[in-house]
């Protein structure tokens, strides 16, 4: 390695901070190998007990996700989606495209499209909470390593998280110079720019500037009669940067990081009966780069985040405290043709494709939202049995929300607006929390956790325009609530290569409010949800570290879930509680050097859950074949249809979740030969709380492969690849809209392109 001067780097930085700015990166680039070809798997490290341990001897079910694999996955310019299916109990999706990801682990998430809409899966940056669902569709680049904690959270990591969390580590400034720059280039125009520097600014202090730049084109052309335009959707432009400073004294750090994102494009696309009507398949004239919208024009997604976090560490004799202050916003409006078609049953002789009961043209925004937090915490660093954690942890959000809604056929000005709402959100909460571990002997080390929390939320709805002739309204509501979340695990040493871990948990998710009162005149509340979860399994290193087989299985129950009525014939989203909710699996986590040239990971995972509640039904869907029972009910335009929940499984949490994972290293000349290849297969899905034959989601199976060569020249190292995502162009519904008609969301289309990279030192 060698240094770069001071006067190098800061140059470097300045030039960043104004390309950040622009519309393009000219990046430098770089990651340290830290990997050498041998015959054992690496140690993995991880901080999913904020600490650094070896993942192997940690008694939480946690997967990490770095290195090639993380390379060949977020190939293509993929967003935080690119996750979904890759690790055992995780999926993701989005009705938002590029932004809004939900995620799900052990079945449990949230299908609320809804901007206030809370999640069971926390997201974690750079040890910042990312509680808004805006701020989780944060660009993934320049990571180091990526960590799924599966099973409730709400000791160490607090509320919301009852499910697991998803937790992102950058890479950090260091002494060292290095950086990396990669650029790619893919079906559909795409190109995908990366790139990061970093290095010694003095002998104390480092920096570290990680940019990204990712275009694609419009390529989806309109053939709604009288609308038929060429490219009028699907692309995009991302930018985003992240600026890190390092300063490390004797016994003193602090870490500052900047972070900004910037995006402008169209949102995902909504496809208008797409779905067969009596069956879950497409219909048979689907083409990927066709709409048939009247609204399609208007269609358009725009996404500003900023936030900034210092992280300062002291350490003492026999403690280190850690202070974390964090400051996140973002802005969003998005806008598009929601019943995905184009006329309506009441224009003569005019709708499609299909039967369109009535157009859907709105619009969602977030002008202005805050987060601050602050976490201060005590660790001890003991050589005797008894160590310890202890700290407290607060979080403010202001939050404020727009609904939109247009008049598609409004004349002379199509698309004018004809619904308002604004909702007003502020949320204040805190906690303290403590975390002992005592080894009992050299084989057993036991770990007890609590914390109490205390959450509140102060709202108002304001209703100024509505477009089914609602009239005005204003409502104001708040929730609150405490509760106390507590862990206890034990890890057993069986021998030198397995270790044993259970652990019993017990966390809440706040209080939720839904306002989105365009369509209806209620909000609606959750109470707290609670989870108990009992876990047990082993982690082994075996065939003398060439290989590493973890296994869990699982049992959880959970009272009063919060679930979301989303959509219905009504359009109405409904928060409610499910009185009981059940849950079981395992999991399997291996992977394997089969030789000094080939390497494997194999990872399965069955989830199994149940909703229990004899009394809890809801709105189905007006074109779809329900297959729940149903009642029916009075509603404001005749009588209506309820469908009885009692016995379903959760939306969206698929039964069976695997995957595999084969690369292959060859000595070449002056280099070596890569390539990695990989298939990731989810079961089939509900995509709603009912069960209904055409949003039944069918199994689907991903593949992709990367392969290229890469080489070395003084402090530079060089790599070409191709690759391609969804090799055999599996196309297929993965989500939808069911209040209008059977309109879908389908899964992206095969990609190829290909990169170049080099890293330097």
């Amino acid at each position: 390695m060698k240094a770069i001067k001071k006067s190098a780097i800061a140059t470097i930085i300045n030039a960043a901070l104004l390309s950040a700015a622009g519309t393009s990166v000219s990046s430098f680039a770089a990651e340290e190998e830290t990997a050498k070809k041998n015959n054992q798997l690496e140690v993995i490290q991880v901080t999913a007990r904020k600490r650094v341990e070896n993942a192997q001897e940690v008694p939480v079910a946690v997967s990490a996700l770095q290195g090639d694999n993380l390379d060949a996955y977020s190939s293509a310019g993929m967003d935080i989606r690119f996750m979904n299916a890759k690790i055992p109990s995780l999926s993701i999706e989005s009705s938002f495209g590029r932004s809004f990801p939900r995620f799900y682990v052990r079945g449990l998430g949230n299908t609320d499209f809804d901007l206030n809409a809370s999640q069971p899966v926390s997201l974690v940056v750079d040890e910042v909470v990312q509680e808004n669902a805006i701020l989780k569709g944060f660009p993934v680049f320049d990571v180091e390593r990526v960590e799924v904690l599966r099973g409730p959270q709400g000791t160490l990591f607090g509320r919301n998280t009852p499910a697991g969390l998803v937790k992102f580590d950058s890479v950090k400034p260091s002494q060292e110079f290095d950086g990396y720059g990669a650029v790619s280039y893919g079906s559909r125009g795409a190109v995908d720019t990366e790139g990061a520097v970093g290095g010694a600014l003095t002998d104390r202090l480092s920096a570290r500037v990680s940019l990204l730049w990712q275009d694609k084109d419009d390529y989806i052309d309109n053939q709604a009669p009288n609308f038929e335009a060429k490219d009028q959707q699907g692309g995009y432009t991302e930018k985003a940067a992240r600026i890190q400073f390092l300063y490390e004294g004797d016994d003193f750090s602090a870490l500052l990081n900047y972070h900004t994102r910037d995006l402008d494009g169209s949102p995902i696309a909504f496809r208008a009966n797409v779905i067969e009507s009596g069956s879950n398949e497409l219909v048979d004239n689907y083409e990927h780069d066709v709409v048939y919208q009247d609204a399609g024009a208007r269609s358009t997604q725009q996404v500003e985040s900023e936030g900034m976090s210092l992280r300062l560490e002291w350490d003492l004799e026999n403690h280190t405290v850690t202070s974390i202050s964090a400051w996140e916003s973002a802005e969003i409006y998005s806008r598009g043709d929601i019943d995905g078609g184009y006329g309506a049953v009441f224009l003569p002789d005019y709708m499609g494709p299909g039967f369109i009961p009535f157009p859907s043209e709105s619009a969602d925004g977030i002008p202005e939202q805050d987060q601050i937090t602050q976490e201060l915490r005590l660790s001890s660093n003991f050589d005797g049995d008894l160590n310890y954690q202890v700290g407290v942890f607060y979080f403010d959000e202001e939050l404020t929300i727009e609904n939109f809604s247009y008049d598609t056929f409004s004349s002379p000005n199509a698309g004018a607006l004809n619904g308002y709402v604004k909702q007003q959100q502020d949320t204040t909460a805190w906690a303290v929390f403590g975390s002992v571990d005592y080894v009992v002997s050299d084989d057993l080390k036991v770990t007890a956790g609590l914390r109490y929390s205390d959450d509140k939320k102060d709202f108002s709805a304001d209703r100024t325009l509505s477009p089914v002739g609602g009239g005005a309204l204003f409502i104001e509501q708040d929730v609150s609530d405490s509760h106390v979340s507590w862990d206890l695990s034990a890890n057993y040493k069986v021998n030198e290569d397995v270790n044993w871990y259970s652990r019993v948990a017990n966390t809440f998710r706040a209080p939720s409010l839904q306002g989105r009162i365009l369509f209806g005149d209620e909000v609606t509340t959750a109470d707290s949800e609670t989870v108990t979860s009992f876990e047990t399994g082993i982690k082994s290193d075996v065939l003398d570290g060439q290989g590493r087989v973890n296994a869990t299985v699982f049992y959880y129950t959970m009272s009063d879930q919060q679930l979301t009525a989303v959509g219905g014939g009504a359009n109405f989203n409904r928060l409610i509680n499910a009185d009981k909710t059940t849950g079981y699996g395992f999991e399997l986590d291996t992977e394997w050097v089969l030789s000094d040239e080939l390497n494997a990971t194999f990872n399965l995972s069955y989830n199994k859950t149940e909703l229990k509640d004899n009394d809890l039904a809801v709105a189905v869907c007006g074109q779809c074949t329900v297959t729940d029972p149903t009642f029916q009910v009075a509603g404001p335009f005749g009588p209506e249809a309820r469908a009885i929940l009692d016995g379903n499984s959760l939306p969206h949490a698929p039964e069976w979740i695997s995957n595999f994972t084969l690369r292959y290293t060859k000595e070449l000349e002056d280099g070596d030969f890569f390539a990695n290849g990989d298939i990731s297969y989810r079961s089939k899905i509900n995509m709603f709380l009912y069960e209904s034959v055409e949003f039944e989601g069918k199994p689907l199976t991903e593949v992709g492969l990367r392969a290229g060569y890469r080489w070395a020249e003084g402090d530079y190292e060089y790599e070409v690849a191709g690759f391609v995502r969804n090799l055999f162009d599996e196309q297929q519904a993965i989500g939808a809209i069911d209040f209008n008609n059977n309109t879908g969301i389908v899964n992206e289309e095969r990609y190829v392109g290909a990169e170049f990279k080099v890293k330097f030192f």
